[in-house]
């Protein structure tokens, strides 16, 4: 099984920004413990602050990977270009939040993408990665 994490903007601040809210392990060091607890899943990781180059990457795996967790960050509630990318592939793509959203601001309880996503895990950490792979390993 083939499994790609995209992350938008700001989350390659992971370990640095906002501990309260993101904690104090950077991306990396959380992609590695991911690969380390699932060596039977061909796990990839790209980041970028760029929603042209997060639409490149949706639409370059977007057909040959069995799943996509994304997490689009800001461009989860702007995006509309996004949404349009994940309803343009044939992967599924699942939505994740290390925050929970609907704790936060009010802008940020409204997501753009959910609807082309297959589902959505938000306010669970990091942790969130992991059940994400889990759903797409269940049988």
């Amino acid at each position: 099984m083939k499994i790609i994490i995209i992350n938008g903007p700001n989350l390659n601040l992971l370990g640095k920004r906002q501990p309260e809210i993101y904690g104090s392990t950077s991306f990396e060091e959380y992609f590695h413990q991911l690969k380390s607890r699932f060596p039977e899943v061909e796990l990839s990781y790209y980041q970028s602050n760029v929603e042209g180059e997060l639409i490149n990457k949706i639409h370059e795996v977007g057909f040959s990977y069995d799943a996509i967790l994304l997490n689009a960050g800001g461009y989860t509630h702007t995006s509309v270009a996004l949404s349009d990318a994940i309803a343009g592939v044939k992967t599924p793509v699942l939505e994740v939040h290390i925050s929970n959203i609907y704790k936060r601001e009010e802008f940020r309880h409204k997501s753009i993408i959910s609807k082309e996503c297959v589902g959505m895990i938000s306010g669970l950490g990091l942790k969130g990665y992991e059940l994400g792979i889990l759903y797409f390993l269940k049988p």
